[in-house]
């Protein structure tokens, strides 16, 4: 690459040139100090000095077409990478082949990047409500410091959906979904988690919570599906039941499925209520 730029200035233009003039001045130096001795002494013959110049025109001419025939694949290539514009104005000058081939690649870099990035942020972003899916809430969660591995756990659902979905038809369902992400991604604190768990389930890292400030938050946020309800099915507001679960760096997936478990208990016992895990571990090994 310094090499390559040391000699920009020879044919800055036209790599064809440029590599030609290296290659002409390196293979013919011993023919060049020939004539430069026999002009400066007077013993160079004229008819073998004509001749051999008429032959180096014709072997340039050849190097040339060598050259130019070698390098059409990279000209092909450079003008694959460097497109036209859609509206058919032609792209800036950047230099010669060398250097339009460099841009291009930097672009098709630049552009499949951009792409990743953006199949990076599909893969952990649930495409409907804008929030975090599954793995993504998972990676959140995992990459959190150890120190700070700690909280409460909620697997929230949103009672009777299925009803929403077959009474009021699937673009409903939807924005009551879209609704209800933004109900709580508006209630929550900053430093808590939410996400898309499936469906019309949605996890909560409450962080650094103790499990009556997570339930005083959930029971607030009840209280408002009620009185300001994001929708109603046969007049009654759209509500939802919960499970919670404390959460202290143990196994994170031990700790979803004793909320989920909780979950199942809120609706057993009616819907539109939180569970906690640990009053339902206390009521089966009562039973």
């Amino acid at each position: 690459m310094q090499f390559y730029l040391a000699t920009s200035f020879i044919f800055p233009r036209s790599l064809r040139l440029r590599i030609f003039a290296i290659c002409f001045l390196a293979t013919h130096l011993p023919l060049i100090g020939y004539c430069v001795w026999g002009l400066s002494t007077g013993r160079i013959a004229l008819f073998e000095f004509v001749l051999l110049t008429l032959a180096t025109v014709l072997g340039t001419a050849l190097a040339l077409f060598g050259i130019g025939a070698l390098l059409d694949p990279i000209h092909a290539l450079a003008a694959a990478l460097n497109p036209k514009e859609e509206d058919g104005a032609p792209l800036p000058e950047v230099g010669d082949v060398i250097q339009t081939l460099y841009a291009g690649v930097h672009r098709a870099a630049t552009a499949t990047r951009a792409q990743m990035e953006d199949l990076s942020i599909a893969a952990l972003e649930d495409p409907l409500t804008g929030i975090a899916n599954r793995r993504g809430f998972l990676e959140q969660v995992q990459a959190l410091p150890a120190h700070q591995r700690k909280g409460c756990l909620a697997i929230v659902d949103i009672d009777f959906f299925k009803q929403v979905n077959d009474r009021l038809g699937h673009d409903e369902g939807d924005r009551v979904l879209c609704a209800f992400a933004d109900r709580l991604s508006s209630q929550i604190r900053r430093a808590d988690m939410v996400a898309r768990w499936g469906g019309e389930e949605f996890a909560i890292l409450f962080h650094e919570c103790i499990e009556d400030e997570a339930d005083w938050t959930l029971a607030r946020l009840a209280a408002r599906m009620r009185e300001e309800p994001i929708g109603t099915v046969d007049g009654r507001p759209i509500t939802f039941s919960a499970g919670l679960c404390c959460w202290n760096d143990e196994d994170i997936e031990a700790a979803l499925h004793s909320a989920d478990e909780a979950l199942y208990e809120a609706k057993r016992s009616g819907r539109d209520r939180t569970c906690r895990a640990a009053s339902v571990a206390g009521q089966e090994v009562g039973s």
